[in-house]
């Protein structure tokens, strides 16, 4: 029945899985993202199926899914699709350490959708690919530094776990932000080696640009900056990024983590139409399936492609993950399917803005269509750079959070990262959530 709700029984089994595992599995859990997944819970939910949008649990809940493996099941759990493709796989061998010709044909279809793909590198995943383009960067300019902007976020590894989520005491000046370390375990001189930025400022960017004159290898960011809530670039904003880049000889990064093939063929340097020296591409690549891409204008790859500068990794695109990514994307080389996703999203960015409105609830709905959050600012204006988040009310996300939960409506548990559409999301489905989310608004 369209709009039908189921509400959310008990997760008595998950408390025990999480029980058991905390005597073997450190912290109980095997990425530190997945702690808080049922709001005020002290445990996670353990979900043992999926199909199209949705997923359940041990304890047989159902839930409509716009977390999908946090952006990564672009096309829905266990596509048939890539089921078919991948049964095939497993019967005659997921890898065997050497060239394959799933990887060129892969390769050869992200440098027709990407436009700055003259050559690619494949990686397993985002924080993987991420230092590969940082050391390609610095291999081709001969320098050390990298400037990133407060917030963004780039992977876990000692490269640029810097200033992802700095509190307020800690960040420093504005305009002259302290690079902080994400965890301890990260030496001094990996910190050194990183310059942090003010995101959308361009006078901020050309000072600090001014004060490193000859140092900064490459510039990064997320186009589209989904661990800060799906901030959106200012108007203009990464033209200036490309265009200072350019002038001071400054390889120019895209983190498309996030952004890549969901947002369109051409990720978000085709939407935005800025064309970066170099993209990393992960999570919507392999439709669920772990691998990672860098990818990037041919005089920048061109040390790593002559051996020069030196980057492996046994498990790089197996012939596994390898024929996963290229259903993945003939799927998302489909206007017909990317306008599923982004016609979806903006039909539920839209639901979201009206039930605020209407219960007089102050939040900015920000993103596109196949990428969005909902930030529930002082003043409902949305978010401009990483400061701002410092002063959403993250208690009324969290309750927002659990009355779609409640409701059978699955989304990220942290508030500064952002719901992901599948493809795969129904009429049904659609109906369903728009109704959850009507009744969140009353029941906060």
């Amino acid at each position: 029945m369209n709009g039908h709700i189921k509400a959310l029984g008990g997760t008595e089994a998950s408390r025990a899985w999480f029980d058991r595992a905390q005597a073997s599995l450190a912290g109980g859990i095997s990425s530190s993202s997945r702690l808080t997944s049922t709001g005020p819970h002290p445990y996670p939910l353990y979900m043992t199926s999926g199909s199209g949008s949705h997923i359940r649990d041990v304890d047989g809940n159902d839930y409509i899914d716009y977390l999908i493996s946090y952006g990564s099941a672009v096309l829905g759990h266990a596509p048939a699709q890539l089921t078919e493709a991948l049964t095939t796989v497993l019967s005659t061998g997921t890898m065997f350490g050497t060239c394959n010709t799933p990887e060129v044909e892969l390769a050869e279809l992200i440098c027709e959708m990407v436009p700055c793909a003259e050559l690619v590198r494949f990686a397993n995943s985002g924080s993987e690919a991420v230092q590969g383009a940082v050391r390609a960067a610095r291999g081709y300019t001969g320098r050390s530094k990298i400037l990133k902007f407060e917030g963004h976020y780039h992977g876990w590894t000692d490269t640029l776990a810097i200033s992802n989520r700095p509190d307020a005491a800690e960040a420093g000046p504005y305009a002259a932000p302290n690079p902080v370390p994400h965890s301890p375990g990260i030496p001094a001189g990996v910190v050194d080696d990183v310059i942090v930025c003010p995101w959308n400022d361009p006078a901020a960017l050309r000072a600090v640009l001014d004060a490193h004159p000859g140092e900064i290898a490459a510039v990064i960011c997320e186009p589209i900056v989904a661990n800060n809530a799906c901030t959106m670039p200012v108007p203009g904003y990464l033209n200036l990024l490309r265009e200072e880049c350019t002038g001071r000889d400054i390889v120019l990064v895209f983190d498309e983590v996030c952004t890549g093939f969901r947002t369109g063929p051409g990720g978000a340097q085709a939407m935005f139409d800025v064309v970066p020296d170099l993209a990393v591409f992960s999570k919507a690549l392999g439709g669920g399936l772990p691998v990672a891409a860098f990818a990037g204008l041919r005089h920048v790859m061109e040390p790593l492609a002559q051996g020069r500068v030196k980057h492996g990794g046994t498990y790089n695109a197996s012939p596994l993950c390898a024929t996963a990514a290229l259903v993945t994307l003939r799927e998302l080389n489909r206007p017909d399917v990317i306008d599923r996703i982004e016609t979806s999203g903006r039909r539920l960015m839209e639901t979201i803005r009206r039930a605020a409105h209407d219960r007089h609830v102050p939040c900015a709905v920000q993103g596109v269509g196949a990428m969005f959050q909902t930030v529930f600012t002082p003043d409902g204006a949305p978010t401009r750079q990483y400061r701002d988040l410092l002063q959403t009310d993250q208690a009324r996300y969290h309750s927002f959070r659990h009355e779609l939960l409640k409701r059978g409506v699955h989304t990220n548990a942290y508030g500064m990262a952002c719901w992901f559409v599948p493809s795969a999301v129904t009429e049904d489905d659609l109906d369903a959530t728009c109704k959850a989310i009507e009744e969140a608004f009353a029941a906060m």
